[in-house]
C-alpha cells in the first residue's frame, strides 16, 4: 500500500484505510500489551508503530535498502531508532539515532552441502552452476536477456539454476532445451537454501531481502537492478555490492544477451575471481542481523526506563 498524491482521490481511501488500521492495531495492543513495536517499512507498518507511540510503547524501524522509502522516512520521526540494512542509509535519517544491525534472513536458510544440494536438482556435482531469479514473481527483463544470452554461451562448462516465475516457465525451459544448456527450470523453488547452496555465482535483481540472503550464502554475481523500483533504490543497492567487488552491476536498459553471456563468460574462466567476489559479498552480510535487531531494541528500552 503506497501513499498516493494528496490530490489524487485515491487519497482520501487510503486516510480511511489508514484510521481502520490505526483503530484495529489499538484494540490489538489493548490487549496484548506489547513492550515494543517494530515496522519493517512500507505504509502497512506506519500504523502500527503510530498506536504503538500513541500508547507510549517503544517503537522502531528497520530500513533494508540504502534509499529508504517514504513511509520510514515519515515514521523514523516518532520511533526510538532507526534499525539499518547498509550503513549508506544513515544519512537519510539525520534526526533519528540509526544502527545497522543488517538484513534478518530466515532461519530456514542455512547452508547445505553442493553436491548434496546439486542432486537434489538433477544437476551434475561438477559443473560451475548459475542461479538466475528476478525475486519472488519473476523477472520477465532477466529471462528475456537469458533466453538471448543462450547461443552465446555454447560450449561454456556451464549449467543453470532458473527460477523464471509462473509466466515464463515454458519458454525458458524450451530455450535451454533448445540451445542445450544444462539447467534446472522452475516457476519457483520453496526451499531457497537448495538452490543458494548448490550455486556459485546468481544473475538477479538487487532487493535488499534477496541480497542479504546472497552474502549469507556468499554468492558473488551479476546484479541487474530493477528499472522501476522506488528513488531507484536497487540500483543503490546493488551499488554497494559493486563497489565491494561482491557483484557486476548491469542495467536493464544496457543489457544484450551478447554482453550479459560475456559477462557470465569471464567470471566462468576465473575462478579466482569467483572465489574473491564471494568473499567480498560473505562480509557484506552482518553476523546475526535478528540479534542485532533484538540487541538494538533492548538498548534503547532500557536506556528509556533508566531515565
Amino acid at each position: 500500500m503506497g501513499l498516493p498524491s494528496p490530490f489524487s482521490p485515491a487519497f482520501f481511501g487510503f486516510l480511511r484505510r489508514f484510521y481502520e488500521s490505526l483503530s484495529i492495531c489499538r484494540a490489538i495492543y489493548r490487549n496484548f500489551k506489547p513492550q515494543v513495536v517494530l515496522g519493517m517499512g512500507g505504509f502497512t507498518s506506519t500504523a502500527p508503530v503510530l498506536a504503538g507511540r500513541i500508547r507510549g510503547i517503544a517503537t522502531f524501524i528497520h530500513e533494508s535498502n540504502a534509499v529508504p522509502g517514504k513511509a520510514n522516512r515519515l515514521t523514523a520521526r516518532m520511533v526510538r531508532a532507526v534499525m539499518l540494512g547498509f550503513k549508506e542509509c544513515a544519512p537519510f535519517f539525520p534526526k533519528a539515532h540509526t544502527e545497522v544491525t543488517g538484513t534478518p534472513v530466515r532461519t530456514e536458510l542455512v547452508h547445505l552441502d553442493r553436491q548434496a544440494a546439486r542432486q537434489k536438482l538433477g544437476l551434475r556435482e561438477d559443473l560451475t552452476t548459475l542461479l538466475v531469479m528476478g525475486g519472488s514473481q519473476g523477472a520477465s527483463g532477466i529471462n528475456q536477456a537469458m533466453i538471448k544470452s543462450l547461443p552465446f554461451l555454447n560450449g561454456v562448462p556451464l549449467q543453470v539454476i532458473h527460477l523464471s516465475g509462473g509466466r515464463d516457465e515454458r519458454l525458458v525451459a524450451d530455450n535451454y532445451r533448445r540451445e542445450n544448456v544444462p539447467a534446472y527450470v522452475a516457476a519457483f523453488h520453496h526451499r531457497m537454501e537448495e538452490v543458494y547452496s548448490a550455486a556459485d555465482l546468481l544473475v538477479a535483481r538487487a532487493g535488499a531481502a534477496s541480497l542479504a540472503e546472497f552474502a549469507a550464502f556468499s554468492l558473488p554475481g551479476i546484479l541487474i537492478p530493477f528499472p522501476y523500483a522506488t528513488d531507484d533504490h536497487q540500483t543503490r543497492n546493488a551499488e554497494i555490492y559493486a563497489r565491494a567487488q561482491a557483484a557486476i552491476l548491469l542495467k536493464e536498459s544496457e543489457v544484450s544477451g551478447e554482453l550479459l553471456a560475456r559477462k557470465i563468460r569471464e567470471l566462468i574462466q576465473d575462478p579466482e575471481r569467483i572465489q574473491q567476489m564471494a568473499a567480498n559479498s560473505s562480509c557484506l552480510a552482518p553476523k546475526d542481523a535478528a540479534g542485532r535487531v533484538v540487541t538494538t531494541m533492548e538498548k534503547y528500552t532500557t536506556h528509556e526506563a533508566r531515565l
